[in-house]
């Protein structure tokens, strides 16, 4: 028998005992939700109340479900029979009882390429464009539907507009292939189990069978994920769910943190229980964190706290542009002590390149986590190909690539060669007619994360073409970079693929001891010469570059969250919809509190954007931190700092009518209508 008082705090002891009934455990960030909630499943087994096959425990990593395993073990020498993601536990379900809603056992699931594939299928037997009906929008739509629970013919009554009226009809047609293959996709796994547990005599067996289930992350559940837990638990009312409303940051994947509030219309008698006591992070930190979460309306807000009272200052850079930006923090990086662990944290994946560049060149090695480098990523390399035939016509390879975007795209730049002269034209200018020639960003939707997070990195690659006049140099800077980062690679520096914008490399100042001016081929010889990248085990600090989506559930020693520039972070998709700014506000709660010991804040006064200069207006979130939590990192004024917004920023954001007009009818940019 194990003691768990001795383990816990007053807080997650009363939710680990806890006797019976509904609970739902609010669970700040760094709180030890995880050690509550394995915990409880110990504690339940422990005390006789619950055999292990009687529990299910649902989360959403198969590492999160691992992790817990291995404490049940360490804690009372068990395991779970079953302990996984929401994913993982339906798919077990229907290959054993789908033969009630005639689903072979032996079902196929279709990943994301298979299904895209199956999509670009049907629209050409529609005879429809994949220009004009983006195969991605269609596949996201059908998505969408299926994670609020409508069918086919629901969605055709639903239906407005042209658009819809497409998807509908693919909708059907997607369905009825899948069935003929045999075949499910990730969202259907999802809906079949509800829909087996809503119409057939299955959930009255597994009610019997899993008499406790557990959620990790109810904040992160989507209506689909909801009502499976519901129904599951709906008779011995034996649910324990853990969530934190203010670390919901995937709405654009159909997550809903109202799920939180719907506990209390299913469950009536829920009781709640708070974990406020933070275990990661300094009270200065959680301090910042608290003051930018508050702002939000639509949910509670936890009081986090910590015996670590104090703590250093959040130092606030102000940066000339996003490669003094870059500069600031490596040097912060290489003033830190050896087993310091870094992270550097931005909105979008496109602001990693300034990062990268700076640390290849400093020869420090780095992790990404969350994407692939900024020039092995498939939308840069497709440009680039482009480009590279335009001024070699017999590369062979890039001709090979660029006829795999379409045959049509191809025959159109090699139609129009004569005018593409690298000679006679800037890079930017010939950058620019050839992505007006292929119409390459017609592959993708904006409206799309994914197609989004596509687009922004090709403009950050113009951006980095802006620094070079001639075409040749800018491809000779790329390839030099590339080869930087391959040799990074074979130096054992720590890549995951999981799933800044000023151009020339040449301008970062005094990196690593090589003279201001030198060139990128010459920096690559003294790298080389003096054995450098050094390895991971090398005296180096670690480092990690990652989104903010990326980073959530981690901790590291040193935090710096880059870019706080309004149109930034918060982003400018954000800016009109307030359920979206308070998306917005949670992410970078999130953000600040991944540290534990010392947090960055960074922002530029004047950032490259796509090609084109940009002032920067520091980010609201900033000045939402009270001015005694902050340091300058020089030591000026943070009046001068931080009167560049007018501080009701910070409260609401609001814009009147005729300038929101002139901006839908594109008559001021965003730019321009942040101004006003």
């Amino acid at each position: 028998m194990f003691d768990a008082k001795k383990d816990l705090n007053p807080d997650q002891y009363q939710a680990v005992t806890f006797g019976g009934g509904p609970l739902l455990i609010l669970a700040g960030a760094g709180s030890g939700k995880t050690r509550a909630l394995t915990y409880r499943a110990a504690h339940l087994i422990d005390q006789g109340l619950a055999k292990p096959e009687n529990i299910l425990l649902l989360t959403f990593t198969n590492k999160a479900a691992a992790q817990m395993q291995q404490r049940l073990t360490h804690l009372i020498n068990t395991t779970l029979p079953f302990a996984g993601t929401f994913h993982s536990f339906s798919a077990k379900l229907l290959r054993r009882y789908g033969h009630e809603l005639a689903i072979p056992p032996g079902y196929l699931i279709y990943d994301d390429t298979d299904q895209l594939d199956l999509i670009k299928a049907i629209l050409k037997d529609l005879g429809l464009s994949p220009r004009e009906y983006h195969p991605r929008s269609v596949l996201s739509q059908i998505a969408s539907a299926k994670n609020e629970m409508i069918a086919p013919d629901q969605y055709q009554s639903f239906a407005r507009g042209q658009f819809q009226n497409i998807v509908a009809d693919v909708y059907h047609r997607y369905q009825q292939r899948l069935k003929k293959a045999g075949a499910l996709d990730f969202d259907d796994l999802l809906l079949y189990t509800v829909r087996l547990l809503e119409t057939t005599p299955v959930l009255e067996e597994l009610q019997d069978r899993l008499q406790f289930v557990l959620v990790d992350e109810y904040q992160d559940t989507n209506r689909a994920q909801y009502l499976i837990a519901k129904h599951i638990a709906s008779q011995h009312r034996q649910l324990t769910a853990v969530g934190d409303a203010s670390q919901s940051i995937y709405r654009w994947r159909g997550a809903d943190y109202r799920n939180l509030d719907y506990l209390k219309t299913d469950f009536p008698d829920l009781i709640t229980i708070k974990l406020e006591q933070n275990y990661r992070s300094t009270q200065i930190i959680l301090d910042a964190a608290t003051s930018v979460i508050q702002k939000n309306v639509s949910h509670p807000i936890l009081s986090l706290w910590t015996h670590t009272k104090g703590g250093q200052p959040i130092t606030l850079h102000e940066a000339a542009d996003q490669t003094e930006e870059a500069l600031y923090v490596l040097n912060a990086i290489r003033a830190t002590p050896k087993a310091t662990h870094s992270a550097i944290l931005y909105r979008t994946n496109a602001q990693s390149r300034a990062f990268e560049e700076a640390f290849i060149r400093a020869g420090i090695p780095y992790a990404l986590v969350g994407g692939t480098k900024f020039y092995q990523r498939k939308e840069i390399r497709d440009v680039l190909s482009y480009l590279r035939l335009i001024i070699n016509p017999h590369d062979e390879v890039s001709r090979a690539r660029a006829g795999k975007l379409g045959k049509s795209r191809l025959s159109a730049l090699e139609a129009a060669r004569a005018d593409l002269d690298p000679v006679k034209l800037t890079t930017i200018e010939l950058f620019d007619q050839i992505l007006h020639i292929t119409h390459y960003l017609d592959k993708y939707d904006e409206k799309l994360e994914e197609d989004q997070a596509r687009i922004e990195n090709v403009k950050e690659l113009r951006s980095v073409a802006a620094g070079f006049d001639r075409p040749l140099d800018f491809l000779e800077n790329v390839a030099l970079v590339e080869d930087s980062t391959i040799n990074n690679s074979k130096n054992r520096v720590p890549t995951e693929t999981l799933g800044s914008r000023n151009g020339r490399i040449g301008s970062l100042r005094e990196v690593n001891n090589v003279q201001a001016g030198s060139t990128l081929a010459q920096q690559a010889n003294q790298n080389k010469q003096n054995n450098s990248p050094p390895d991971a085990n090398s005296s180096n600090p670690s480092v990690t570059l990652m989104t903010i989506h990326s980073a959530k559930g981690l901790e590291f020693d040193q935090v710096f969250v880059v870019g706080l520039e309004e149109g930034l972070f918060p982003h400018s998709r954000s800016l009109l919809e307030p359920a979206e700014l308070e998306e917005e506000r949670r992410l970078c709660y999130v953000a600040l509190t991944r540290a534990k010991n010392k947090l960055h804040l960074t922002y530029a006064r004047n950032r490259l954007y796509y090609g084109g200069g940009g002032s920067g207006i520091i980010s609201r979130f900033v000045t939402e931190i009270p001015e005694h939590l902050l340091k300058s990192s020089q030591n000026q004024s943070f009046t001068k700092q931080l009167e560049a917004r007018p501080s009701s920023w910070a409260e609401t954001y609001t814009i009147d009518n005729q300038d929101l007009d002139a901006f839908l009818d594109d008559q001021v940019d965003i730019d321009d209508l942040l101004r006003h």
